[in-house]
């Protein structure tokens, strides 16, 4: 069965750090493309971060260029998505989302590019 974890959500006041986890079980990073995403009530879910199969060439959201930074650790089917310098404004819940076999080979931010998601972690970024 094909399953995302995330965790690492929490309440973190402006200008701190958060480092968010997501465990995949049932396929293998080596072949898998991972996506953060992030929503909050009344928009739309939004694409964050996300790192092809191959571990190169990720890709950052403008508003979070600089702050962000993804990763992976393939002998724990891991991926991590460190937050720094958070704002009120990357308040939401974030995503992780899956793509397997030759489209893995890039990642981007279109929602119907991946088939598998996680549940959701909470990130509030309040003082």
């Amino acid at each position: 069965q094909l399953q995302l974890v995330e965790s690492g959500g929490g309440l973190v006041q402006p200008g701190g750090s958060l480092r968010l986890s997501c465990v995949a079980s049932g396929f293998t990073l080596d072949s898998t493309a991972i996506g953060w995403f992030r929503q909050v009530p009344g928009n739309e879910r939004e694409g964050v971060s996300c790192i092809p199969r191959t571990g190169g060439t990720s890709d950052y959201a403008d508003s979070v260029k600089g702050r962000f930074t993804i990763s992976k650790d393939n002998t724990k089917n891991t991926v991590y998505l460190q937050m720094d310098s958070l704002k009120p404004e990357d308040t939401g819940v974030y995503y992780c989302a899956a793509v397997t076999g030759f489209r893995a080979l890039a990642c981007g931010f279109a929602r119907n590019w991946y088939d598998h998601w996680g549940q959701g972690t909470q990130v509030t970024v309040s003082s």
